[in-house]
């Protein structure tokens, strides 16, 4: 790649360092409309679903990442190596990594959820961004039309929930509603909205998920919140056979949506 274009950078009080870590905190990017992504997976992943990839900073003591090199060689973007106090600064580790981005955040196509065969997911009040980062996975994995976070969740573009996603959030719309308005919409268009129970009667694998499907999932705590559960049009459960009494909330999604597309591409 074109070392020329590369700038270097070796003070943590640097301007363009004081924005990028600045990134850290949700005000700064909902202000931005920018936010980080961290290592070189997320990295690869960015650049190759075509995301708007303003900055690529690079530790300078351990060069440029192998499997980045092609394609930081045609990537139209800022090019910036940094000492490794640096990159502590704008990742928050001790231990940071090679590389890291500075992505604007990409816009989420709302006409994916009201497709004839739509499998969206909707999740309402969870906190956690290993649960949301890995149902965002799941969904991406089994071909669902996008993942929608309503108000509680936790925000999509902090930085554990973005490494959680393994770059997911770049393959699908990851969209964030109001599920009070959106869910009515959702209805006017013909989508089923289906929630769990474990009072439910209909098993997750007697229930036909081939129409248009919206799969509303809550927090492990509280489930789906009061407002949402007025709008579900059928619970579902998924049979328990051993001791344990339930599922976490991204492996009971991921159970969910793969029994979805089994009915719709493998029976």
């Amino acid at each position: 790649m074109n070392t020329k274009r590369m700038m270097s950078i070796t003070s943590v009080q640097n301007e363009k360092v004081k924005v990028m870590a600045a990134l850290l905190e949700k005000k700064h990017r909902d202000r931005s409309g920018r936010f980080i992504i961290e290592g070189v997976h997320l990295v690869q992943e960015a650049l190759q679903a075509g995301a708007d990839v303003e900055t690529i900073v690079i530790d300078t003591e351990r060069g440029v990442p192998a499997e980045l090199r092609t394609l930081l060689s045609n990537a139209d973007c800022e090019l910036i190596e940094a000492t490794p106090a640096i990159m502590a600064k704008c990742t928050g580790t001790d231990s940071p990594p090679p590389v890291f981005g500075v992505v604007a955040k990409p816009y989420a196509d709302r006409s994916a959820l009201f497709k004839p065969d739509s499998l969206v997911v909707v999740l309402d009040g969870l906190r956690d961004p290993g649960n949301v980062g890995t149902i965002i996975r799941s969904a991406d994995a089994v071909g669902a039309h996008a993942v929608v976070l309503g108000k509680g969740c936790v925000d999509l573009y902090n930085p554990k929930t973005v490494r959680s996603t393994m770059g997911s959030l770049f393959h699908l719309p990851v969209i964030e509603a109001d599920l009070h308005a959106l869910l009515p919409e959702a209805k006017q268009h013909g989508m089923k909205l289906v929630g769990t129970s474990l009072q439910a009667s209909a098993t997750c694998y007697g229930f036909d998920w081939t129409g248009p499907t919206w799969l509303l999932m809550g927090s492990e705590s509280q489930g789906l919140s009061a407002d949402v559960l007025t709008q579900v049009d059928a619970n579902v459960i998924i049979p328990m056979h051993g001791h344990s009494e339930s599922l976490n909330v991204a492996m009971a999604s991921t159970i969910l949506l793969y029994e979805a597309l089994r009915q719709r591409s493998y029976s």
